[in-house]
């Protein structure tokens, strides 16, 4: 008889059938300690219960995955984070990855593969999806160097912008309306133009033309 107690796994997702669907899929090899759907109850909890591996959505409101990450942290920087996002695009992987998470895979992810994938996690691995791992390794071989200087960022300007900020960030440049990308995005327009003004505070900018710009030098359409 195996006594050895399963991995302790908590969910951080705003979406219920989704944190629903991870639970009935993980519950037979893990034990699943509590759930969250919103960043300051995720920080709280995942404090407090201290699980092996947090199974983190990456875009959520009031700064999502990373603003998790990094209320984590700063007091329980032994908790395991692996990132489980739809978007597998470079920039949102290696902000999750820079902000201390082991792993990144994507939603369209098969059960066992990802089961696999927290196990790997709660033992220490580095875990991502097949393409993801050439975004990690192509930004940190780029960063380092050998004289153990610390990294340098692969664009100081856009390193600054959160995922949701640089996501945000692209819709505006391919012409999308506040109303358009709160819905696309599933949050208030309030909230759009929020992080509208915080993108053009950090990059200096005025105006929606400038920005468009921007995004359209760095290839981010």
């Amino acid at each position: 008889m195996n006594d050895t107690p399963l991995p302790r796994v908590f969910l951080v997702d705003d979406h219920a059938l989704i944190r629903a669907g991870l639970h009935a899929e993980l519950a037979g090899s893990f034990e699943i300690i509590g759930e969250a759907d919103e960043v300051g109850a995720a920080i709280e909890m995942i404090i407090e219960r201290s699980p092996d591996v947090v199974l983190l959505d990456v875009h959520m409101p009031d700064g999502g995955g990373l603003a998790v990450l990094e209320g984590v942290t700063k007091t329980s920087p032994a908790v395991k984070f692996l990132a489980l996002s739809v978007s597998d695009a470079a920039e949102d992987v290696i902000a999750i990855i820079r902000a201390g998470a082991r792993g990144y895979v994507t939603k369209n992810i098969e059960g066992p593969e990802l089961v696999e994938a927290i196990i790997r996690t709660a033992g220490g691995d580095a875990v991502f999806s097949r393409r993801l791992a050439g975004f990690v390794l192509d930004a940190f071989s780029q960063e380092g160097d050998s004289s153990g200087a610390a990294p340098r960022p692969l664009d100081p300007e856009l390193d600054q912008l959160t995922p949701r900020e640089i996501e945000v960030l692209r819709l505006i440049a391919r012409g999308y309306s506040y109303k358009e990308i709160a819905a696309r995005l599933e949050i208030s327009i309030k909230t759009v133009e929020s992080h509208v003004s915080a993108v053009l505070r950090k990059l200096q900018l005025s105006n929606r033309h400038q920005l468009t710009n921007w995004a359209t030098e760095r290839r981010l359409l």
